[in-house]
């Protein structure tokens, strides 16, 4: 009697938080069940996503808001009612059209630094023009082609005349240019909470104390790279909005 009432009460409870939960799937307006959309409740912060058949699970009160989004499709949201908690939802989102001509497919950096050098920097008959001056001038002369002429007179050898450090492969736009694709609007507007056109100059900010001259120099960011300034953005916010905040107020 006691194990069957026991039973009876761990059905209850599992019954009664259901109802603080909210079931369904999110598909494309071709009806193509969509994995890897974000699911956020505005209200707690709390956070879910689709699995691979597009279905999702996340706790909501009467009222929250919910909002889905993933990249390349426009944004949806929900307001919770009495009516969601009894049948699952189906959320559709629609797909942002872009136009072939407009589309700018950049090489991902995969981390194996030999590998993606090769593909930033010079290209074609540039790049082949620049690799046959390198290795001329890399290549030594045989000591006949250096030995002085009869009466030709010889400069003493000395220590020499610096020429300057080599050119980095990229600048401090194209660092930010590939670390602002590679972690998405999204991370500084809704992680950071900034303003789309507060994006370029916080990242400027940040690069103030972060150390980048391996990027530049190569012209290629790991993954590692790309944490690293995340982590160091997460710490430099605050600080960028008291700096921001002081200017407003400064006559």
């Amino acid at each position: 009697m006691k194990i069957k009432l026991l039973f009876l009460c761990l059905i209850l409870t599992v019954l009664a938080d259901a109802q603080s939960y909210i079931f369904g799937k999110v598909t494309s307006e071709d009806g193509i069940q969509l994995s890897g959309v974000s699911v956020i409740n505005l209200r707690t912060d709390e956070r879910s996503e689709t699995t691979a058949e597009g279905q999702f699970m996340i706790r909501a009160d009467r009222g929250d808001e919910l909002r889905f989004s993933r990249k390349a499709y426009t944004r949806s949201s929900l307001t919770v009612n009495e009516t969601h908690y009894e049948n699952p939802v189906t959320i559709v989102l629609h797909s942002i059209p872009t136009e072939i001509e407009a589309v700018n497919i950049r090489y991902q950096a995969t981390g194996n630094l030999k590998e993606d050098v090769k593909h930033f920097g010079d290209r074609g008959k540039v790049k082949t023009l620049k690799d046959d001056l390198d290795s001329y001038i890399a290549r030594k002369s045989s000591p006949e082609a250096m030995a002085p002429r009869h009466g030709e007179f010889v400069q003493p050898v000395g220590p020499g005349i610096p020429v300057g450090k080599v050119k980095d492969r990229w600048d401090d736009v194209d660092l930010m240019q590939y670390l602002a694709e590679s972690l998405g609007s999204e991370f500084f507007t809704e992680e950071l909470k900034l303003s789309p056109t507060e994006i370029q100059p916080f990242i400027y900010f940040v690069f103030t104390n972060f150390d980048r001259k391996q990027a530049l120099k190569y012209g290629a960011a790991d993954r590692s790279v790309v944490a690293r300034f995340a982590d160091a953005a997460q710490k430099q916010v605050e600080p960028y909005r008291n700096r921001t905040a002081v200017q407003h107020r400064t006559p």
